[in-house]
């Protein structure tokens, strides 16, 4: 268990070729996500920065927006992003987020391996 607070916040400059920086909030370790997690991450992207577009292969990730308002990139289709939203990139695909509004846009990243 952690408690908000405690755990590391790292920034990560230009993430898949995406413009400015994003802040991600790793919520368990190696050892807590066992054989099949490969990552469960609160990310935060300032206005104006994005992850840039990525593919997965052997895993799939999820996105829950928790708030702030983006564009989601689905295999290069746009869609908009707001809290409560969920987006899945199923194993082959790619995808990427973009903060188009005025406020941070948070959300939980999960990559399942396959």
């Amino acid at each position: 268990m952690t408690k908000a607070g405690e755990r590391e916040v790292v920034k990560a400059e230009r993430v898949n070729g995406g413009a400015g920086f994003m802040m991600k909030e790793a919520l368990l370790d190696t050892e807590e996500m066992g054989n099949h997690c490969r990552m469960f991450t609160r990310v935060t992207l300032p206005p104006n920065c994005e992850l840039g577009h990525h593919e997965h292969h052997g895993e799939t990730e999820t996105y829950y927006i928790l708030s702030g308002r983006g564009m989601y990139d689905d295999n290069g289709k746009a869609f908009p992003a707001e809290a409560g939203d969920v987006f899945y990139c199923k194993d082959g695909d790619g995808h990427g987020m973009k903060n188009t509004g005025t406020e941070d846009l948070v959300f939980i990243a999960l990559i399942l391996k396959k």
